[in-house]
């Protein structure tokens, strides 16, 4: 018997497939390094950051995929060594999380082994089909807005 799913649900099939396809190859590279996809990402949150770090709930907005537990997350990247965590001077309510140089140079040898990694997995659409399904995807879930005022 076959499947009659309608064009969207065919659509949301196919991107949920993609999306665990794409994520393999560079979760494999992380995963070797002793990172998870989500401490992994909020490492590369915080380098993007700079010196000005964020709050939980600043990372937790810019996270590829939501964790469950982000403070226990961050207490083992600090743990690790690979982020600082501070009370903000302007409130101690809020604790502000910045990015170690060891985080940094544990990111800066993973680069090129994850960009290898995504050229593996989609290199062969080519440049122009790649943009394509960028933009598309942007438009479908369009990256947070990150405000001054998130706490």
């Amino acid at each position: 018997m076959a499947i009659h799913d309608s064009l969207e649900e065919e659509v949301l099939i196919a991107l949920v497939r993609a999306a665990w396809l794409a994520a393999e190859r560079s979760n494999a590279v992380t995963g070797q390094a002793g990172l998870s996809p989500s401490q992994y990402n909020v490492l590369r949150i915080l380098r993007a950051e700079g010196r000005a770090g964020l709050s939980c709930t600043e990372i937790g907005a810019r996270m590829v995929t939501r964790d469950s537990d982000l403070t226990r997350l961050m207490s083992g990247l600090e743990h690790d060594g690979l982020v600082a965590r501070s009370t903000d001077a302007g409130d101690r309510r809020r604790s502000v999380n910045r990015i170690t140089a060891a985080g940094r140079a544990l990111l800066n040898r993973l680069d090129r082994d994850v960009a290898d990694a995504a050229k593996q997995t989609m290199g062969h659409l080519g440049r122009k089909r790649l943009t394509t399904l960028r933009d598309l995807l942007v438009e479908f879930a369009p990256p947070p807005h990150p405000t001054s005022n998130d706490t």
